[in-house]
């Protein structure tokens, strides 16, 4: 075996072969099971695009870091189950880019932690989060209250979102800025965001400036409420 060794180390041309060799059945290992992604992702009823104000709060999320310190990974483990609810489905990230999956913990992890809390309560813990969880290490995100959010921005996002898959429609693209003021206001008619986006939680804001609070709590309410677990279309997924 060291003799065979040797021979492909002092040959050069041999050695090159080899090797192209052996990182071309790597790649292949690993580039075919992306051609057959649709044959490992569940087909679940409810998963959708998120909301203008959704997709605001979750670049806020990641701005901030928040995936640093919570997973949105429940595992397939009788702890992790009881604990968080029913284990993550891999369709329930297909919008996301990047997913948060992870197993980082330093908080709760948060796959499911839409309806968990109210609104009053999120707001109260992201300001002062010692307030509401004496024992938390989180810093303050108070600041959050007092920044604008960019609708054009937000826009400018879901139409590159649309290019890579995300099925935004144009009557959604059109109505961006109505439906990022509309869930952030809680006077406000939710009716139309509703039916652009079922399960859109409204905020609890000001109503008078759409606030990356308002965002980041209207991306958590929405974690994990998407797929529901009762319906027949989903009977495969019970635990």
């Amino acid at each position: 075996m060291f003799i065979r060794h040797e021979t492909i180390e002092k040959n050069a041309v041999l050695l090159m072969v080899l090797t192209v060799l052996t990182i071309s059945i790597g790649g292949i290992v690993e580039l075919v099971p992306l051609f057959t992604i649709e044959t490992t992702v569940e087909k679940v009823e409810g998963v959708r695009p998120y909301s203008p104000l959704e997709l605001a709060g979750r670049d806020i999320y990641v701005r901030e870091g928040c995936y640093t310190c919570h997973s949105q990974q429940i595992r397939a483990l009788k702890d992790e189950v009881e604990r968080y609810g029913h284990y993550s489905l891999a369709a329930e990230s297909m919008y996301d880019r990047p997913f948060q999956w992870g197993s980082k913990r330093n908080g709760p992890d948060l796959a499911r932690v839409g309806g968990k809390y109210s609104n009053d309560w999120h707001y109260a813990h992201l300001t002062y989060p010692q307030a509401m969880v004496p024992e938390s290490l989180m810093p303050r995100y108070a600041f959050l209250a007092t920044r604008p959010v960019d609708a054009a921005k937000v826009a400018r996002h879901m139409r590159t979102n649309r290019a890579l898959g995300n099925p935004y429609t144009e009557e959604q693209l059109a109505n961006v800025a109505a439906d990022l003021e509309a869930q952030a206001d809680p006077q406000a008619d939710p009716s139309d965001v509703q039916r652009r986006y079922p399960k859109a939680v409204q905020a609890a804001g000001s109503g008078r400036v759409v606030s990356e609070m308002d965002a980041l709590v209207a991306y958590l309410q929405v974690l994990g409420t998407m797929v529901d677990f009762t319906n027949p279309a989903n009977e495969n997924l019970k635990q």
